[in-house]
């Protein structure tokens, strides 16, 4: 007959000692519940995109659900916003883009949150070039085959064309707007809650043009519904070839407007918790079936380190004041 062992005082004392200053996470066994994932745009754009294929492997990985919500408006930051304001518990994340943590501190008059202080990076998921799209069949009708006969038609027809966007302060916005600067030119900016619905409009006839996310202009390009003209990044993207980029086209020296998304949690988060998503991200962008699912949509996977991540959004801080000043673009 098998003896039962009870555990002495001592050890229930030592047991209990040993909880007690366990954090709350740990103690309850993180994640015990479905983790919400905020995309502060709406769904269809790139950062819809990347936070579900992350999701979805994030899922897999830790066994609860990794649920997207996306919360649009003010340039990502009313979605941003929320996820500041959360317990620092592992059950709020936000997807987080170049916008809302980079660009909107230098762009919105009054913000609601500090980028730097009131979140905790957790990790660079992925970087993608803006392209330059336009509606097809207004391209063909105007006789516009490239980003130089544009730019023509632009300066030919000033103020009749309209910019769509994902809204106000997002790097699709701002990269338009630093080609208006650039180049002289003058389009009315229509700001929608996210790409897709700019894209709707766009491919609709509505809007004339979109320096839109990559990934979320593919699918159209592929189809022949929009003509990509150019690339804003440094270097043309292998996922677009023949496609220059803005600065190759139109030998406009120096200009670069490219994206990039990552996870971040509220203020607080614990260390091993933000460690244990970036590693379970860092795996699944290291599959080659991610990797070359991302490398297809025009996106360039990453996975840093929180600390690699911390040190990207100051670096990007500092390099986009200057290009919002020079562009002149405003939100009050």
């Amino acid at each position: 007959m098998a003896k039962h062992f009870l555990p002495s005082r001592r050890t229930l004392l030592a047991l209990a000692a040993t909880a007690a200053v366990l954090p709350a996470w740990a103690q309850q066994g993180w994640p015990n519940k479905p983790v919400r994932v905020v995309v502060p745009f709406a769904p269809g754009g790139t950062t819809d995109i990347l936070a579900r294929a992350t999701a979805a492997e994030l899922t897999k990985a830790f066994g609860q659900q990794f649920v997207v919500d996306n919360r649009a408006g003010a340039g990502g930051n009313i979605g941003a916003d929320i996820v500041a304001k959360a317990q620092p518990d592992g059950y709020t994340l936000l997807m987080g883009t170049v916008g809302t943590q980079s660009i909107n501190k230098w762009l919105y008059a009054r913000m609601p949150f500090d980028p730097q202080k009131d979140f905790t990076p957790i990790t660079l998921v992925a970087a993608v070039p803006n392209v330059m799209v336009v509606n097809a069949e207004k391209a063909k009708a105007r006789g516009i085959e490239t980003a130089a006969d544009f730019l023509k038609f632009a300066k030919a027809n000033p103020g009749r064309l309209n910019m769509a966007s994902s809204g106000n302060g997002t790097s699709i916005h701002l990269a338009g707007e630093l080609f208006k600067a650039m180049t002289g030119t003058y389009m009315t900016h229509f700001p929608f809650s996210g790409s897709s619905p700019a894209l709707l409009s766009l491919t609709a006839g509505d809007m004339d043009v979109m320096f839109d996310n990559l990934p979320s202009s593919m699918q159209l390009i592929r189809a022949g519904r929009l003509k990509a003209l150019a690339v804003t990044s440094a270097q043309p993207s292998p996922a677009l070839p023949g496609v220059p980029t803005v600065e190759q086209a139109l030998n406009l020296k120096g200009y670069e407007a490219s994206s990039w998304f990552g996870l971040l949690g509220p203020a607080g988060l614990p260390p091993e918790i933000a460690a244990r998503i970036q590693q379970e991200v860092a795996k699944a962008l290291g599959s080659a079936e991610m990797k070359d699912k991302l490398l297809a949509q025009g996106a360039i996977p990453s996975g840093i380190t929180p600390a690699q991540f911390a040190s990207h959004i100051d670096a990007e801080l500092k390099k986009w004041q200057p290009v919002v000043k020079f562009s002149g673009a405003k939100v009050d």
